[in-house]
């Protein structure tokens, strides 16, 4: 049986209904970011209550985030964190990074975060301190070389999830002239070649149609 775009967005929609309490601020946050025009490239509801409970799980304390866009999963990131928790996020663009503040900030969570505006290549290797859960999501064609940045910035133990690596079946063409493919192609050949870390994919469908995450765990020396 083929099942559509359309059911699993029905049953993403369900679960959300039947897991979820109503969430207002989350909600505001995906009004927020569409009012300013921002790309609705957002996690789903239930991606990030997953993002939310694999932090929790891992009692993360400190969270990196390559890429804020409005930051609605900045803020599910951060509702897993302890009262003395820290989540520094890396934004690109000043506007996105604006409203993802004005977001955090309304989500009574900009005591816990920290927004770095600029290049996530240039901003990295600035950043002190070492973290114990890293989600990567931003350009891909940049992904190998943010993970070549985060293993540096991991604790042994340490949790990196990199979102949109399925890209609706495209990742398996080798052909590719999609720039995004192409990029998580070269992330994940270095995956297979590197020793640090330890990594599995998630397929996942919903109203975010047909994509996943890879999530891998920092070896302990």
């Amino acid at each position: 049986m083929v099942v559509s775009i359309d059911v699993w967005t029905e049953v993403d929609q369900y679960y959300t209904s039947k897991l979820q309490k109503p969430d207002s601020i989350m909600e505001s946050v995906l009004k927020e970011n569409s009012e300013a025009g921002l790309p609705a490239i957002d996690v789903s509801p239930n991606q990030g209550k997953f993002l939310s409970l694999l932090a929790e799980l891992k009692g993360a304390k400190r969270i990196l985030e390559i890429g804020t866009l409005g930051g609605y999963s900045t803020i599910w990131l951060a509702r897993s964190l302890p009262e003395d928790g820290r989540l520094v996020t890396l934004e690109y663009s000043e506007k996105h990074a604006m409203i993802a503040a004005q977001n955090i900030r309304h989500a009574g969570m900009e005591e816990k975060v920290e927004i770095k505006v600029g290049a996530a290549l240039d901003t990295l290797p600035s950043l002190e301190g070492t973290f114990d859960f890293i989600f990567i999501d931003a350009d891909k064609q940049n992904n190998a070389n943010y993970l070549k940045l985060a293993l540096q910035l991991a604790e042994p133990g340490g949790v990196i999830i990199t979102d949109n690596v399925v890209r609706a079946g495209r990742v398996i063409d080798e052909n590719s002239e999609d720039e995004s493919v192409k990029g998580v192609r070269t992330f994940a050949e270095m995956l297979s070649q590197e020793d640090r870390i330890d990594s599995t994919v998630v397929q996942t469908v919903g109203s975010k149609g047909y994509d996943g995450f890879i999530l891998g765990i920092v070896k302990k020396s």
